[in-house]
């Protein structure tokens, strides 16, 4: 019985974990209060709601014709596992960096609708997400991948819109530790996806 169900819920499973680690909620927090520090409450919640819209839209529009747009410019899955994990390890590692914690003060200049840009993309649907979305649906199917996407998003929408008591429990330094993990994981997802890429790429050759 129980491995009747963790092989039915295998696929959700193997989905929700890397786009939880390329979302990565507790990294975006502090940028997140950051650009909202001087909003009213009702302004932020304006502004946690078109993040969340913008993330889940531009996630699914991602998921739906990615691989369309591939097959017109002649790029395959395992071209873009290579180099979307080459980037993916880049950027984790520049976020492992001591100026990584810099990455979100740049930001602060954009205030028009923070809510779209830059915290539903790239911070919430940013590249990792989208890489990691994209390999997913081609790995485990569309509803797996969808359903993870959709579970992610709801979890990014709790933690911002409780991020005032979430940082009280945790402090600066267990946000940063929490943040600090999830880069790590993300490392690692990001090689994962360039020995698979390489591997399906030398397979193809060999035939």
């Amino acid at each position: 019985m129980i491995s009747e169900l963790y092989l039915l819920f295998k696929p959700y499973i193997l989905t929700f974990i890397p786009i939880f680690v390329a979302v990565n909620a507790l990294s975006v927090l502090p940028i997140y209060l950051t650009l909202t520090a001087e909003l009213k409450a009702k302004e932020r919640r304006q502004v946690l709601q078109h993040s969340i819209v913008t993330a889940t839209i531009i996630a699914f529009a991602f998921i739906f014709v990615g691989k369309l747009v591939f097959n017109i410019i002649g790029v395959t899955v395992a071209d873009f596992k290579v180099a979307g994990g080459i980037m993916l390890f880049i950027m984790s590692v520049s976020y492992l960096l001591p100026n990584g914690a810099q990455r979100g003060k740049q930001l602060e200049k954009e205030k028009e609708d923070v809510g779209v840009f830059p915290l539903g993309t790239p911070l919430i649907t940013g590249p990792a997400v989208l890489t990691a979305c994209l390999v997913l649906v081609d790995a485990h199917g569309m509803l797996p991948t969808a359903v993870s996407l959709v579970l992610n998003v709801i979890i990014a929408w709790i933690v911002f819109a409780n991020a005032d008591i979430l940082v009280r429990i945790l402090g600066k330094s267990g946000t940063r530790a929490f943040s600090k993990v999830g880069d790590i994981l993300l490392a690692a997802f990001a090689v994962m996806m360039m020995r698979n890429g390489l591997m399906e790429i030398i397979r193809n050759i060999l035939k």
